[in-house]
């Protein structure tokens, strides 16, 4: 499914194989290496995650733009990477259950943090995956010392439900009631969708 999502501040594009450069530049960055749990990979490896990604059906990967970063009027399939700014992905893991789906959210680019994005984002996410794939629950696993994530989460009716020490990890999850679809559902209708 190949869609661009456009809410107020940000634009979601499908990850394509121009954003692997600046991506793995991204992936350099110990503290972000740390914050997301993953291990640094060679460019090559990042071009074969990307391609692993696009081609699994049950992982959907967005890259997140700064709206007013973007040059020129708003193209879908374009990869706009000079507005690159995170990425957010979904991914059903729990072939028993794939109603549930693990979300993840990264603002790698500083001077984008706390200015609404991963909010925004998060939400564009959870509405599109109920909309287009019936997911009613969204589990988020997070370093215990990622504070900044755990209180995003928790501002969006995320709930804890684990904690583990050995990981050092909390996973957080949203069930979606019938009023949270509705809402979600609106926001969806807000939001500018470009296939």
């Amino acid at each position: 499914m190949k869609v661009s999502l456009e809410g107020e501040k940000v634009i979601l594009v499908p990850y394509m194989k121009e954003h692997v450069p600046k991506y793995h530049v991204w992936m350099q960055d110990p503290a972000i290496l740390q914050a997301t749990a993953s291990e640094p990979l060679t460019l090559d490896q990042e071009f074969e995650m990307q391609l692993s990604w696009v081609q699994d059906p049950l992982k959907q990967t967005f890259i997140v733009l700064d709206k007013e970063l973007v040059i020129g009027d708003f193209v879908h399939g374009q990869p706009y990477t000079e507005a690159m700014v995170g990425d957010v992905n979904i991914f059903m893991n729990d072939l028993d259950d794939l109603q549930m789906a693990e979300i993840e959210i990264m603002i790698a680019e500083q001077k984008s943090r706390g200015k609404g994005f991963a909010k925004e984002s998060v939400l564009l996410m959870l509405a599109f995956a109920v909309k287009n794939f019936g997911i009613c629950v969204f589990r988020a696993k997070i370093g215990e010392s990622n504070e900044a994530s755990l209180n995003l989460f928790q501002k969006l009716g995320f709930k804890e439900t684990s904690h583990s020490g050995i990981f050092k990890e909390v996973t957080l999850e949203l069930q979606i009631t019938e009023s949270k679809s509705d809402e979600l559902h609106q926001l969806i209708g807000n939001v500018v969708t470009h296939s």
